[in-house]
């Protein structure tokens, strides 16, 4: 079932979404070479915490996870495409990291990720990140009132093919409102002109997740979380949480 939000109900997930994005933005500042993924995570529950907010992945356990989630946010590294358990190994001069992030405010959820190299970036990661970022700006200018779900997803597709990446299978972004993950799913590839009719009021995580190497395939890591890509290649995400309104998308995760 797909919830159809308020006027009002839009303006609290921009408060919302507000967190997520200063909680992300702290957590980017923090990250060095030597610094540990859980100092980033630290970085984001601070400022959760300033703002009242909570995170949606702390303690999270679909029925496929082994475990609850255990940290504030996901931190992903190089091959890590999503889901990774921020912990103590430090990050590296060059590597490519990938944070996603959720807060609950006032009932209300936000959802975003960035991904980043820290220090020196090499040419190759510089353009998967771009690419990621050109994907994510496709599907949102493809959320507009009357379009469709496959409409999303071919933009996003399209972007992420042409470049010559790889899309993990079964995942992508999701309905987003009182809940994280709600109705309807949002494919990172599809056809145009298939699926719901977007609405005024529809709210959506629109997340492109692109693997360097070019194929599709991945495998879960020993923790029950991390999913990485199967050839080794490095991966991308990049999220944000986008209503949908008769004056266009609305990003309600910026600063």
């Amino acid at each position: 079932m797909v919830e159809i939000k308020t006027n009002e109900s839009l303006e609290l997930m921009r408060a919302a979404g507000r967190v997520v994005a200063q909680a992300l933005e702290a957590a980017r500042k923090a990250a060095a070479p030597g610094v540990t993924p859980r100092a980033l995570d630290t970085a984001a529950r601070e400022v959760l915490s300033a703002a009242g907010a909570e995170s949606p992945f702390l303690g999270y356990r679909p029925q496929w996870a082994p475990v609850p989630f255990p940290a504030t946010v996901c931190v992903s590294v190089n091959d890590a495409i999503v889901h990774g358990i921020p912990g103590d190994e430090p990050l590296r001069d060059g590597d490519l990291v990938s944070i996603d992030c959720g807060a609950v405010l006032k009932g209300w959820v936000g959802d975003a990720a960035v991904s980043f190299t820290v220090g020196r970036a090499r040419p190759q990661d510089t353009r998967l990140i771009e690419t990621a970022e050109a994907a994510l700006a496709a599907g949102i200018a493809a959320a507009a009132v009357g379009n469709r779900i496959g409409d999303i997803a071919h933009a996003v597709g399209r972007v992420c093919r042409g470049a010559g990446y790889g899309i993990p299978d079964g995942f992508g972004g999701h309905g987003v409102g009182r809940t994280m993950h709600e109705d309807p799913g949002v494919p990172n590839e599809g056809r145009p002109g298939r699926g719901m009719v977007l609405r005024h009021g529809m709210v959506l995580a629109i997340e492109p997740m692109l693997i360097a190497g070019g194929g599709d395939d991945h495998y879960t890591g020993r923790d029950g979380w991390t999913v990485r890509t199967l050839d080794a290649s490095r991966a991308a995400h990049t999220e944000h949480t986008v209503a949908i309104t008769d004056d266009g998308p609305r990003i309600l995760t910026s600063l």
